[in-house]
């Protein structure tokens, strides 16, 4: 007598319990599995031999100082002062006719032009200390007057070019400083207000020419720029004292220095007063602090690690049908569909764990060892260490769903892992070329998978600063999560695919 078996069909076991079950029995799978959780292994520790070789290459021992503004962000602050002490309440009013600026070409030699920021006139600043607190109102090479203060805020006033002769004027009481301008002398604009606490019994006033480094294509080079001031007024407790004319901050990692055959100065004729300066009162950035590393720089090993994620992703799949093993879990659970989830859940989890614990070791251990070898590595915040750390896991988990999917579709291990590494680690490789065109560079990181690698972006672009804002330089076109996004979009998508094709064929 034969009798029939029937398969448990209860809904007991389609529900939520049965997925649990079948959770547990591909997490058996996975641990079971020793080169997987090697794999695993192998990818955390890469993150942290990767920051440890990169923390401790650099020996800049004995290097100037970074100057740090009042935010604790680090600053650039080195420009032509003629000051003087000012003890109280008070103005000073002065009209700025002229400010051309000097680029080299060739060995020597020096050509005029234009730099967009180039910066003169008034300025109150706690000392000349660098990066200490100031504000200024200013014309520039090309953006009209602003009112600038504490190196990160800016503030647009009269527009037109720098040519034009323009009347600048700040007023202090108290705290309070304002900053006026006047094309005429006669009509004023008020640009802004300031609250300097700061300031205290005496700060330091007087007139300034900055001219930061001009961006000549994927590169910079010195500039110095040149303002004739006249009419100059001081009221209220400036009227002592004698000016004095300083280079503030000559050393440092942020000042690129004069060109050759040219110094700063101030000079007087006929009432004019002629000053000459090089430098740029603004935040660094990584063309203004070419040492300075970031922590996406101390992550180098992100690279490595998942290439050692995809292969695991693929072969988590691919490893059942080289050994005809997919047939017997296709036995054990007739829901592809659920069968893909599963894997998908248990492997972007596990992955998720071994990058976050990566990560949060390779981070603060990769900074350690700079700083005691002297590399500069621009500050952040608690919670942006944090987004990091969880952007990396983030990259390297969805990474290896996408690799799990592709093994699904194609079904043999080294297509899935060459297609994974194609859309995911190449776009990595071509920006990585400092000579990788902007737009195409800013295309691979916005529209390819490769746009997650934002995960790792810390530094912050200024509007009021020329630089190469490009991916290779860690400025990335999208948002961390947004990058993130794209990604986990590619990864859905194939996944949905792999979802598909698994039922409509045999296993």
């Amino acid at each position: 007598m034969t009798s029939t078996v029937t398969p448990n069909r209860s809904g007991r076991r389609a529900g939520r319990d049965g997925f649990l079950r079948l959770l547990h029995a591909e997490w058996t799978k996975f641990r079971t599995v020793r080169s997987s959780v090697i794999g695993m292994a192998a990818a955390a520790l890469m993150l942290v031999l990767f920051a440890v070789l990169t923390g401790a290459s650099s020996d800049q021992k004995g290097s100037p100082p970074v100057p740090i503004g009042p935010g604790g962000e680090p600053v650039t602050d080195s420009f032509y002062f003629v000051h003087r002490p000012l003890s109280g309440n008070g103005g000073i009013t002065v009209s700025v006719s002229a400010l051309t600026s000097s680029i080299p070409d060739g060995p020597g030699e020096l050509r005029s032009g234009t730099v967009p920021w180039a910066k003169a006139g008034l300025l109150i600043k706690q000392s000349t200390r660098q990066g200490s607190p100031y504000v200024a109102i200013m014309v520039t090479g090309r953006h009209g007057v602003r009112m600038q203060a504490d190196h990160v805020h800016d503030t647009a006033g009269l527009p037109g070019p720098a040519s034009a002769v323009r009347r600048l004027r700040l007023d202090r009481s108290g705290d309070v400083i304002t900053g006026y301008a006047s094309a005429d002398g006669t009509h004023w604009t008020k640009v802004g207000t300031v609250h300097a606490r700061w300031l205290g019994p005496t700060a330091q006033g007087g007139l300034f020419v900055a001219s930061p480094p001009y961006m000549d294509g994927m590169g910079t080079r010195g500039s110095v720029s040149t303002a004739a001031f006249g009419d100059l007024r001081v009221q209220g407790l400036w009227a002592g004292g004698e000016w004095t004319g300083d280079q503030v901050g000559a050393e440092s990692p942020t000042f690129a220095g004069y060109p050759p055959n040219t110094s700063g100065s101030v000079t007087e004729t006929g009432g004019t007063l002629t000053v000459t300066g090089a430098g740029d009162m603004a935040p660094a950035v990584r063309e203004t602090l070419p040492t300075g590393g970031t922590l996406g720089e101390i992550l180098i090993g992100t690279f490595a690690a998942l290439v050692v994620v995809i292969v695991v992703g693929a072969l988590f799949i691919t490893a059942e049908y080289r050994e005809n093993l997919i047939r017997v879990t296709m036995a054990a659970e007739p829901s592809r569909g659920r069968v893909l989830v599963a894997k998908a859940i248990v492997l972007g989890g596990v992955t998720f764990v071994a990058g976050l614990a990566g990560a949060a070791v390779a981070v603060p251990l990769g900074e350690r060892l700079a700083h005691a070898n002297g590399v500069y590595i621009f500050p952040v915040t608690a919670w942006t260490e944090l987004r990091v750390e969880l952007g990396i896991a983030a990259l390297l988990a969805i990474a290896s769903i996408m690799a799990l999917s592709l093994g699904a579709v194609l079904r043999h291990g080294a297509g899935a892992v060459t297609t994974a590494m194609a859309v995911i680690v190449l776009p990595y490789i071509l920006v990585a070329n400092p000579f990788m065109p902007v737009s195409v560079s800013n295309w691979l990181t916005r529209v390819t998978p490769g746009a997650a690698f934002a995960s790792q972006q810390t530094l912050v672009p200024y509007h009021q600063v020329s630089s190469i804002y490009t991916p290779y330089n860690g400025y990335y076109p999208l948002a961390p999560w947004a990058g993130i996004a794209v990604l986990a979009c590619y990864a859905a998508a194939s996944l949905a695919i792999a979802v598909v094709l698994l039922r409509r064929r045999d296993a």
